[in-house]
Parts: C-alpha cells; structure tokens; sequence
C-alpha cells in the first residue's frame, strides 16, 4: 500500500529534473557534514566480501529499516528513480544474486543504470549510503558493484573517494581458475596461502611472450575504469556532457594498440595484424578463468571464421556497418536521421567518428551506422557458441576486466584503429608554418637515468575470492610478475628567443625504430606506432630555458593502486581517530600504470625514437588537472589540450623535413634494456 501511494505522488510531480541542478547537498536542509573518511568507510564496507551476505551490523539495520523509512523528498527527482527500481524489485523483475553480469547484456545495463540513476539522484551521503546498504542486499552482485563504481567516479558525493582495486574486490575476472580452485581449498582447510599464478597458455603459442601485457591487472583496471570514466550509455541528463568522449575513444585504444606492438616488438613478433569479418580468425583463446558463479569462460579454437550470433547480429550486418562507416569517412560527413548532413572533415571530426564506431549515445545516427565497436565485442565473445547451443556464459571480450587477455582483442581494435587512420589520412599533412612555434627552439634532450625494465613480483589479496564463514577466516593471496622500470627524468633544453615570457606545451612521444625483422619504420610507418608518453605545460622565460620532467610525473599515467586491505584500514584508523584520510592521488583509478610507461624493450637494448615537441599553448596549471589527463581528461570539464589527440604525428608524414627543419621540434635516439644490471 505505502508503495502504490508513493507512486501515485511520483506520477503527479514535474518531469525528471537535469543532474546539473544539483552539484551537491541542497541548502536549506538540516544535514550532518560527512568526512571523506566516513565516506570511504561506507564504501569498503559495501564491498568488502561482496558475494557474502552483509556483516556490518549498520549496513544490516539500515538496509532492513529502509523501506519502512523511505522519505522520497531525500531524492533531487522526488523519488521517480528509486520508485521504479523498487517496483522491479518487488514485481521479481531483476536478476538475482549470484548470477553472471555482463555489460554488453541489455537488460543487465538497464538494471545496473536503474541502481546508477538512484545513487545519483540521493540528496545527502545518508541517503546515498542507506540506498546502497539496500540494495547490496537485493540486487545482483555485478550490477551493484558496476553502478556504485560509476556513481562514485561521477556523482559530486563521490568526490575524494578512492576506488578499491577491482581485481581485489570481483577477483575471479583477473585470476586464473587454478588459484581460485586454491583459494578455495586454503578457506575450506583454514590454511593461509600465497599462490603463484602464471599468465593464460603455453610455450607452444607465440602470443604468450606478451601475455604479460594484456593480462597485467593495472592494465585491465585502467581499461574497464576508462569504460567507467567514460561509459558508451552517458547522457547529459546525468549531470554533464563529457568533453571529446569519441576523440577519447580513439585516441585511448589507439594508444593501448601502439603499446601492444612496441611490446610485440620487444620479443621479436609482428605487428598486430587486423581481424576481418570475412577471413578467418586466426588465434584461438583458452582463457583458463571461471566465473563465481557461472561457470567457465568459453574457449575459442584457432582457425575459426566469424559465424552469426544468436540475437545479436549476422557477420554482414558487420560488414554493412562497416561500409556505411567507411562511405562516410570518403564522402566527408555523417547524415543524421532527418537527411542533414554533419561535415567530419576537420579536426572535430574524428571525435564524432569515435561516437559512431563505439557506438555512444553521443552517436548522430545510430540506426544507420551501428555499433560496430560494441557488437563486435559481443560477436568476438561468443564465436565459441554462436547459437547458444550450449548455454555457455559471456566470453572474455564482453568484459571490459577481462577483454585484453584475449590477444584478439588488439588484432579488432587494429581493425578500428585502420578506420580511424582511413579518416585521419584524409587530411592534409601538416606544413611548416602549422608546426612552427616562433622565436622558440629545442636545443638539447638528455635523460637521467638509464632506460631499463625488468619483471616484479606482484602479490594481490583473495578475500573476496572464497566464501567465508565464521569458523573459517584466513590470510589468501596471489603472486603474479609484473612489468616495471627504472625511474628517470627527462631534461629538455629549450631557447625562448623572444623578448617576453611564452607559454608552451611540451609534448612527448616514443616510436619504434624497427619492425620485427629489423627493417627501419619509414617516419610516417612508424608515427602510428609512436607511444605518448607525456604531455604537460610550461611558461619558457626569454633566453635559456631548462625544463625536467620525471617520469613519475607522467600525464599518461597513474600510481599503483592500494591494496583493499590497507585502504579499510586506513579508512577505520582515519574515523575512529577522526583526522582526514589524504589519498588524494589515489582517486584516480584510469590510466596506464605508471611502472608500464615504458616497453619491455631487449637485453642488450632496443632501438627508439624520443621525440619532443614545443608548441605554442595557452598555459594550464597542473594543480588544476588530474595527474591522468592525457588519456583520461576532466570529470565535468573541457579537455585541458584544444589540438587533437596525438598532434602532431596524428596526419600523414610524405616528407620528414617537415620536421627536421622545426627548431620547436627535435628527437634522439635512445635504448632501452630489459633485466637488471
């Protein structure tokens, strides 16, 4: 009865209202302040032990006190969005706990972003925090870990809070099925342990030289948490329009491809070929990793060509989508669904290119052109069971955890990437007089340091792997290697030859010299190949300038995530003692690992081009940018770089004294070594 009053209120209020409109708690109203620290508190306690009932006594009595207490004017919508996810609730409309979760699976997002839209609309962190006690209980595991992860990257009561590292908090999407099966026996024995996992394959398969990189779990996080910081369903309904999402897109996966090839290179393999929806898919994947509940990840054989899938697409509806994509990028526009036109011949262009290939919401025409980026995950995930014959759960690929373990996740992002670079291609070179930055030359780059990497060891909590009980509570954990290196520091020598102070960006790339075969990259072959490994801003005073930059400093990067143990501790000790919590840096759970920065390189060395641009732009304050903004941009604002990403090696180079006659521009060469000294 409560319920259907509630709802025939919710029926007569005004129409949803914009999340702009509520950038925080709203005045007027009697609130206690909540420190970050209790904020976080909150947060490990939802999910610590996420596949076991609640433990903590407030959780319980909040979650079992909440409907009886359910206040709709505590909501910024008067109650709309948390009405209707109850009424699924109660009409037994949702998935049920201890179920599979994928994204990529319709009616899972939609119930995921029901629970989404509730968090956002909560007025106060109490009502965040009872709304999630709530359905922690209710709902399924999956769904309310992805929703809460989203709300507190978007949602202004997240602020200052650190996300606990995924591969510690859902472990059975980042380690293989033998140290879970371990885990488990430790619980059940009430034996500690510490269990060496090895990466997916064999010798026998080439691809496992690199599995270290596609199935590093900072490298894992960093994708799904882009997937996060950036999500394909985003409306600007939710708060804000995300700045140059589709350029990000691009430019992101672009970047994890160039990473994939130089570590290709650095065991002595190709470059990634692209995969073709009408030749035959050449490496197969046998991901060794089972679901909590669900079963095993399917496996693909090798030599298999795509076949359709079930209710989800024909490979020609694929090739289609591809055409009309690719007929776009020739004739230089998108048309909308009334027949206008939108020009894509420009530098804006690509970032409604990347829009459409995804496909976002942001997509002008999405009926005509598809979703190539999306299904093809989808389609790539279940070619081990395309008619569902078998009942198989979701493959890898529909995943963003667990997509780049597949090797064929980089060979169908090489197939993108090539549209992107058909589009690019279209364009212009860039002349002398676009890269020339006036009075401005680089007279020197130097490195401190040597460039060496080398393999750690990685050790990882299990808690959340086993079931638990009372009697049976034990210390588990995984050791994995871990690519890693040296520090170093960039020294750059720049002459600032006008008479009044300039302001700079300095933007630093690494390519690789060679193919496989020891052939050199001519420099518009390998500008595609070419790494960004940083991108900041500087005010160069007339005369000599000396600039260093470390490499911990890297805007590409992002430090190693704290373990979920420490960070509950933390947490507690900073309540119960009641100072603040300052972990600031580590909030941002996007970007590369800052240890990945560099490649793997060789032994006795590996041959690359450092190449260091200075170009003239407005100045920004790095104090007012995240450390990660190259790659992961501003939550709410405008990306703090107006030329497109990659500039200037994203256009084509027919003749490379462009380059070498720009005094802003200059490169060296450098090695880089692999193992320790």
């Amino acid at each position: 009865m409560k319920l259907l009053v509630l709802c025939s209120l919710v029926v007569a209020a005004a129409a949803w209202p914009s999340l702009s409109d509520f950038q925080g708690d709203q005045p007027g109203k009697t609130q206690s302040l909540v420190t970050v620290a209790k904020k976080q508190q909150d947060v490990n306690r939802l999910l610590h032990r996420i596949y076991d009932d609640v433990t903590y006594p407030e959780l319980n009595a909040a979650a079992d006190t909440f409907e009886a207490t359910l206040d709709v004017t505590r909501y910024k919508d008067g109650g709309v969005a948390i009405l209707r996810l109850l009424k699924e609730l109660h009409d037994h409309r949702l998935a049920s706990r201890h179920r599979v979760f994928s994204l990529f699976n319709a009616r899972q997002r939609e119930e995921a972003l029901m629970l989404f839209e509730v968090f956002m609309q909560c007025q106060t962190w109490e009502e965040f925090s009872r709304s999630a006690a709530f359905f922690r209980k209710h709902m399924n595991e999956g769904e309310f870990v992805y929703a809460l992860y989203v709300t507190i990257i978007h949602s202004p009561l997240g602020k200052g809070i650190v996300l606990p590292p995924l591969y510690e908090v859902t472990p059975h999407l980042f380690t293989n099925s033998e140290i879970i099966n371990k885990a488990y026996a430790a619980q059940m024995t009430n034996t500690p342990g510490s269990f060496r996992m090895n990466f997916t394959g064999s010798r026998r398969n080439p691809e496992q030289q690199v599995a270290y990189f596609g199935e590093d779990i900072g490298m894992n996080v960093h994708h799904v948490t882009w997937h996060m910081d950036f999500p394909f369903w985003w409306t600007d309904s939710y708060g804000h329009h995300i700045d140059r999402k589709g350029e990000l897109f691009f430019w992101v996966h672009h970047q994890l491809s160039a990473r994939y090839n130089s570590e290709r290179l650095s065991n002595w393999l190709d470059v990634v070929d692209e995969l073709s929806w009408e030749n035959v898919i050449r490496d197969g994947f046998a991901p060794h990793t089972s679901y909590k509940f669900g079963g095993e990840f399917p496996a693909r054989p090798d030599n298999i060509r795509f076949t359709d899938v079930r209710g989800v697409a024909r490979v020609r509806d694929m090739v289609i989508t591809e055409y009309r994509i690719r007929d776009a990028i020739a004739r230089g526009y998108i048309v909308n669904p009334n027949g206008e036109t939108i020009d894509i011949s420009n530098d804006h262009g690509i970032d409604i290119l990347g829009d459409v290939i995804e496909s976002s919401t942001y997509s002008p025409n999405v009926n005509y052109y598809g979703s190539l980026h999306n299904t093809a995950h989808i389609m790539l995930g279940r070619q081990g069971d395309p008619q569902g014959k078998f009942n198989m759960p979701p493959g890898v690929m529909e995943h963003f955890e667990t997509a780049t373990r597949d090797p064929s996740f980089f060979r169908l992002h090489k197939y993108m990437d090539n549209i992107f670079k058909e589009h690019k291609d279209s364009f212009d070179p860039y002349s002398k007089d676009d890269l020339a930055f006036p009075g401005v030359s680089i007279e020197s780059i130097n490195i401190d340091g040597e460039l060496r990497t080398y393999f750690e060891e990685f050790e990882f909590d299990l808690e959340n792997a086993a079931d638990h009980s009372e009697f049976s509570d034990v210390e588990i954990s995984a050791r994995v290697p871990r690519l890693n290196h040296k520090e170093f520091a960039y020294n750059f020598g720049i002459n600032n030859n006008n008479d009044d102070e300039v302001e700079a960006a300095i933007r630093v790339y690494l390519c690789p010299v060679r193919d496989a075969h020891g052939v050199e990259f001519t420099w518009d072959q390998g500008r595609w190949h070419c790494i960004e490994m940083d991108k900041f801003w500087r005010k160069l005073s007339s005369g000599a300038n000396m600039v260093v930059r470390k490499s911990s400093e890297s805007s590409v990067t992002r430090p190693d995530s704290m373990s979920f143990k420490v960070l509950r501790q933390k947490a507690d000790e900073a309540v119960t003692g009641g100072y603040d919590l300052n972990l600031e840096k580590y909030v941002e759970a996007c970007g590369i690992p800052d240890r990945m920065l560099l490649p793997k390189g060789k032994t006795n060395g590996m041959d690359f081009a450092l190449m260091v641009f200075v170009t003239p732009d407005a100045h920004i304050d790095e104090s007012e940018v995240n450390g990660n903004h190259a790659h992961c941009g501003r939550h709410g604002q405008p990306y703090p770089d107006t030329r497109p990403m990659g500039y200037p090696l994203d256009r084509r180079i027919p003749d490379k004294r462009v380059f070498l006659e720009t005094p802003s521009t200059k490169f060296i060469n450098v090695k880089i070594f692999h193992g320790e000294n």
